[in-house]
């Protein structure tokens, strides 16, 4: 098993970025789509399941990050809005 991690931001996004994948069909800033699958091609498929809004064939032109569930490791952390000192 593995876990696919799609995370796409558009805070930046401009009409110079028209070719840009746009991986929901709802208006967003920064999005995070996190699944536990056998394959990439079975977490897309889980995530066209939902019927949310995910634009599957957007998501492609993205490369996830993978995560193999065999090995420990760190998954995900967050820091938000710090200033490094």
């Amino acid at each position: 098993m593995k876990v696919y991690v799609w995370r796409h931001n558009k805070t930046y996004h401009s009409h110079s970025m028209i070719n840009e994948p746009c991986v929901q069909n709802h208006f967003y800033l920064d999005e995070l789509a996190i699944v536990a699958a056998e394959s990439l091609e079975e977490a897309l498929s889980k995530l066209a399941e939902q019927n949310a809004g995910w634009r599957i064939e957007d998501l492609r032109a993205l490369t996830p990050r993978v995560y193999d569930l065999d090995v420990p490791q760190v998954i995900f952390t967050d820091v938000r809005g710090s200033i490094a000192e």
